[in-house]
């Protein structure tokens, strides 16, 4: 019997490299899609040797084909760190929506389940604290944020209405802030920034007065979420995160600690619309899919660092992928 096919796009970024090995690990054939604007090769380059694995170099914000059968659709593919979608906004917007659209079409004309990443994003800066599945957010939509807050936001709206008007099997996947190996070392979000900072021996870079807060779920715990969710019969969206709540002035602190860096913290004014708050409530998850992180912070920082800490000199200098096409 042939083995189960998925695809799986935005396949070459952080979080779709780890669900190809996931999936790969788990017998399934794998067709990995990327356009590669903030996606890297070298994260999948270790299953281009497999027969179970084939990469289509492509944009989902046009047209999709995939020859042979699909069983399952993983949508991964958007830029995710605000250095990114402040800089292509409106590629941000085009994945979240014609991007969906294509992929919700292929879902259908395939048979196939598809699960859409959506994000914590579209709570906004929350007025709910917690956050829960039921709070509907509190978000700007024409600030620097809204090009990526709105196409996730307008992602689960179509998601909803394929599912209600076509019965397509669909599941939404709401992330927290995840991290671990593979992260880009210069993609704007606090994580690497601390530890890129501390490996160049500057210091630590904290907007506002840092007690805002996150959550940190690392990469391992998101992946077997992800999975959980695809493979139950629940539609609506379900939260996947680490409610280990923290702000970001202790956090700067942990990672001063955690390299060993004798650098101080330095205070720089809080961007607009970043929220004050995040943590979320995974009754849900805990409840539907018997699934919590089990990965303390202190653990999944020690393997990120060392992921860091093995890269390449230059890399450490390197500044953030130049996107070359303005449409």
């Amino acid at each position: 019997m042939a083995s189960k096919r998925v695809l799986i796009t935005g396949a070459a970024g952080f979080l779709g490299s780890h669900l190809c090995d996931r999936f790969i690990k788990d017998g399934y054939s794998v067709v990995g899609m990327d356009n590669l604007i903030t996606g890297d090769l070298a994260n999948i380059e270790h299953l281009f040797k497999l027969e179970q694995f084939e990469f289509y170099h492509h944009d989902v914000s046009k047209f999709i084909h995939v020859s042979g059968e699909l069983d399952y659709i993983l949508h991964f593919a958007s830029p995710a760190s605000p250095i990114d979608y402040l800089k292509i906004p409106i590629q941000t917007l085009k994945v979240g929506s014609l991007g969906t659209h294509n992929c919700m079409g292929l879902a259908k004309a395939k048979g196939a389940r598809i699960l859409v990443a959506s994000t914590s994003e579209v709570y906004g800066d929350p007025l709910v604290h917690p956050q829960t599945e039921e709070y509907w957010g509190n978000v700007n939509p024409v600030g620097p944020r809204g090009v990526y807050d709105e196409a996730k936001r307008f992602q689960e709206a179509i998601t909803m209405a394929y599912h209600n008007f076509h019965g397509l099997e669909t599941r939404i996947v709401r992330i927290f802030n995840t991290y671990g190996p593979r992260m880009r070392l210069n993609d704007g979000r606090a994580l690497p920034a601390f530890i890129g900072q501390a490996l160049r021996g500057e210091d630590l870079t904290v907007f506002g007065d840092g007690s805002q807060t996150r959550s940190f779920c690392y990469v391992d715990d998101l992946i077997e979420g992800i999975v959980r969710l695809l493979f139950s019969d629940y539609h609506l969206p379900v939260n996947i995160g680490n409610p280990e709540e923290i702000s970001l002035k202790d956090f700067a602190e942990e990672i001063l600690k955690l390299t060993g860096s004798d650098r101080k913290i330095v205070y720089k004014p809080l961007p607009m619309d970043d929220p004050k708050q995040r943590k979320p409530d995974i009754t849900r998850a805990k409840e539907l899919l018997g699934w919590q992180p089990k990965v303390s912070r202190k653990d999944g920082l020690k393997e990120t660092y060392a992921y860091f800490k093995a890269l390449p000199q230059a890399d450490l200098y390197k500044l953030p992928k130049e996107f070359v096409s303005r449409k």
